[in-house]
């Protein structure tokens, strides 16, 4: 009925989930980038255990102590005219690993003008989304793991309809301080719409990601491997737009073998500097680069880097994200440390 919403919503969720993915599920916000620093990294990091604040929202097992009295703002001027941004703040109760994290994710995809069947105007609507998420971690006994958890309170309002939803995250981390090594499991998203639409529940855009990191020995190096979307197999399917034809005229589907697969689930990114006020942050998607390429042309897909910046209190990041030719997207965060 309005093209120009349906046009912003479906680019929205095409980039931030596949083709079989996206669709499937509603909230599909919940899966855009948090912060500045895991837009450089690829789109998804999990195992960052240090200052950063907004980590939590996606993996609430690295919730520790030297986030206690953190504050990030995060915004972004993303596809289509869409704005969104996160905010998160931890606390910590006492010194036994007491600490509590609170964090906000909002999207707001603008003015519409709207239209009729006939084309005949009708009053503009806008849509816009929040999630308020609460989370907590604790070791488990005096072992190198730690489980954390997040519930989460969802609003969305489309138009004239509106939904609220209930969710909750749980993620188990492997610390191993010697070696400066993480290795993370992390189920996001899973729960359900308490009201509904339109009289249909739908489902939620559950996921279940694997993250591993380290800092290298002798180099200021930190690496980054995650594997994403572990819930489904497979995740790409043949483009029809990459289908090949013979001179007798018979076409090929485009296949997507095994190693593809694997490849649209991995997302590698490394920090230069990773514990320095000064860092160089690069990541590449494996799954944006594929669905987002144009036939025999270059058009970088899927690089993304960024830099971070601490003076004094502050810390500020910002990162440039390559999607499409036609398309990129810039990411902008400060964090506060209010001790």
């Amino acid at each position: 009925m309005i093209k120009k919403y349906f046009t912003c919503l479906c680019l929205l969720y095409f980039v931030t989930s596949n083709a079989q993915l996206g669709g499937e599920s509603t909230y599909q916000f919940l899966n855009l980038v948090s912060s500045p620093r895991q837009a450089a990294l690829g789109g998804k990091v999990l195992t960052n255990v240090d200052y950063d604040v907004t980590q939590a929202i996606f993996n609430p097992a690295t919730i520790n102590l030297e986030m206690d009295n953190q504050f990030a703002v995060n915004y972004s001027s993303y596809l289509g005219g869409v704005n969104y941004g996160t905010a998160a703040y931890a606390y910590t109760v006492d010194r036994r690993n007491l600490t509590y994290h609170v964090g906000v994710t909002y999207i707001n995809y603008g003015s519409f003008d709207g239209y009729d069947e006939q084309g005949n105007a009708t009053a503009s609507f806008s849509g816009n989304e929040a999630a308020v998420s609460f989370g907590h971690s604790r070791q488990i006994g005096y072992s190198d793991f730690y489980l954390g958890g997040n519930v989460k309170l969802i609003t969305s309002k489309l138009e004239e309809y509106s939904s609220i939803g209930f969710a909750f995250d749980a993620g188990l981390i492997y610390i191993n301080e010697d070696i400066e090594f993480q290795a993370t499991l992390v189920l996001r998203n899973a729960g359900t719409q308490i009201t509904t639409y339109a009289g249909q529940n739908e489902s939620l855009p559950f996921e279940v990601d694997f993250g591993m990191s380290q800092t290298l020995e002798f180099v200021p190096i930190r690496w980054h491997l995650t594997f994403e979307n572990l819930q489904k197999w497979p995740i790409g399917a043949s483009n029809p737009a990459r289908a090949t034809t013979d001179l007798e005229g018979n076409q090929t589907q485009e296949e997507v073998g095994f190693l593809n697969q694997a490849l649209r689930h991995t997302i590698i990114g490394a920090e230069l500097f990773p514990e320095g006020g000064f860092q160089i942050r690069v990541g590449y998607n494996f799954r944006r680069a594929e669905e987002l390429r144009i036939v025999e042309q270059r058009n970088f897909s899927g690089l993304s880097a960024g830099i971070s910046i601490k003076l004094n209190k502050f810390r500020f990041s910002y990162t440039h994200a390559k999607y499409t030719s036609a398309a990129n997207a810039n990411f902008f965060g400060v964090q506060l440390d209010l001790n």
